[in-house]
């Protein structure tokens, strides 16, 4: 079955599994797609049910979702149609980061896989989206990344953004007001017990973290090209999970 003969409801449902197992590295509840999907548990276990009707994933009573080596398929063909058009977005339409994600969720429905195909040839087949994330190849392939979350830095090293989820466009607008996106380098602050929060303390951009930069399709704002970098960024632990980092070097 051609992916264009899925439900948008389906396709959209596979990515989400997907991207929550990428993410969170753990085993995707039903619970959890009803919270990313923001509908009604009822409604997911309906939705769950066909997916495994299909042989698209497998699911047992109070157990996890698994997706099937189709349903695999299917997903990455998604995601890569979703991170093919936030790149075309921004690095063709000016788009800003924070923009790109609901209007990606539209257009992947309407796409052809010929559309996405000229895209990626169109952009140089790139390897990363705006945000940093892998894009998969034609052949269901994923460009490897070792970088972990934000809170799993330790405490006075020295990082590299790679990457921060498109799910929370507040937190985006937040970074790039502060100057922090990808490619950016920080020393992560001391950690207080309890607190709930990191902080990092951005570096001076290096000509090596620039050219990072460009080389995920990063666009600057239209009112100013690079904004001042802040002295120091305090997230929450939330939002620092949703940030993937390089350690680049250790604290003495």
């Amino acid at each position: 079955m051609p992916l264009d003969e899925l439900s948008s409801h389906a396709q959209d449902y596979l990515k989400v599994i997907w991207d929550l197992r990428e993410w969170d590295g753990a085993a995707v509840q039903p619970s959890d797609l009803a919270r990313r999907a923001h509908v009604k548990l009822s409604t997911v276990s309906g939705a769950v049910n066909r997916l495994v009707t299909g042989g698209f994933a497998t699911h047992n009573p109070y157990g996890a979702i698994e997706l099937t080596p189709k349903g695999e398929r299917y997903a990455l063909a998604m995601v890569r149609r979703h991170r093919l058009l936030e790149t075309f977005l921004v690095q063709s339409l000016g788009y800003g980061w924070d923009e790109v994600h609901a209007e990606a969720d539209s257009l992947e429905h309407a796409a052809s896989d010929l559309m996405i195909d000229r895209i990626d040839s169109l952009l140089g087949h790139p390897d990363t989206d705006p945000h940093g994330d892998p894009i998969p190849h034609a052949d269901g392939t994923l460009p490897e990344s070792s970088s972990i979350p934000l809170t799993d830095a330790p405490d006075e090293s020295h990082i590299r953004i790679d990457r921060v989820s498109d799910e929370d466009p507040h937190l985006l607008r937040f970074l790039e007001k502060q100057g922090v996106g990808i490619g950016s380098q920080a020393l992560v602050g001391v950690r207080s017990p309890f607190a709930g929060m990191t902080t990092i303390h951005p570096l001076p951009r290096s000509p090596q973290a620039m050219d990072h930069a460009a080389s995920v399709t990063v666009a600057p704002s239209e009112d100013q090209e690079h904004p001042p970098v802040a002295a120091s960024v305090s997230v929450s632990d939330s939002a620092a999970r949703l940030i993937r980092v390089s350690v680049l070097g250790h604290g003495e």
